[in-house]
């Protein structure tokens, strides 16, 4: 059953946690920053949920006008988007990370969703403002997600590019390791757990965006 739990408290951080102090609302919050997705989505996103939490957890964001009901990106099954109120938790959610960074690592088995990883990218990503725009294509979880680097920013977009330099097909651990680093990527390629296809230079330079120098100057 849905939870109607109140800290009944006027402070507003009491009462946005009133809203998404449960477990699992932020996080669904933060599944859906970059695309509307399906239960059955979120539910591989957040493995270690059970559906029936999973679904409170949706009733209640969708009754405090956190997210809505909407066509699924690809026809089907009806998916979950964000509110242009659950939008404005982007930010919150970028500084919870930021912040989060520095905490122990859970213990395994611990997941990492696709959405989790493209996030830290678009966030950490500083690619030399100077070189030329380069778009690549990046499969996650069976998803398509079109990358461009342009103007020293990354920006990631669901689906496929119109042309794109290069492809890489990996799960989102293997890419997090990837771009903590990048050095790998030839023996990631060697033992199949990464596939890249076209130029494999457009794909070291955006994995090398995290690491680097310009990430240390104004954004």
């Amino acid at each position: 059953m849905p939870t109607s739990r109140s800290y009944r408290d006027s402070c507003g951080i009491a009462r946005a946690l009133d809203v998404l102090g449960e477990r699992w609302a932020l996080l669904v919050v933060r599944e859906l920053l970059l695309v509307p997705q399906r239960f059955s989505e979120l539910r591989r996103a957040l493995p270690h949920v059970s559906s029936n939490l999973l679904a409170d957890r949706l009733r209640e964001l969708e009754h405090h006008g956190v997210i809505r009901r909407a066509p699924a990106p690809a026809g089907g099954a009806q998916a979950y988007e964000l509110t242009e109120r659950g939008r404005r938790l982007e930010p919150i959610l970028g500084a919870l990370g930021d912040w989060g960074i520095e905490a122990p690592q859970p213990p395994p088995p611990a997941a990492l969703s696709a959405t989790s990883v493209l996030l830290f990218l678009r966030g950490a990503a500083r690619p030399d403002p100077a070189a030329p725009p380069v778009t690549c294509r990046l499969e996650l979880d069976g998803r398509a997600w079109t990358v461009d680097l342009a103007d020293g920013r990354v920006q990631v977009a669901p689906g496929e590019p119109a042309t794109a330099a290069a492809s890489l097909r990996a799960e989102p651990t293997t890419l997090s390791a990837l771009l903590a680093d990048p050095d790998s990527l030839a023996d990631a390629c060697a033992d199949g757990s990464v596939a890249v296809v076209g130029d494999l230079s457009a794909i070291r330079r955006l994995l090398a965006a995290v690491a680097d120098p310009w990430s240390s100057g104004d954004q």
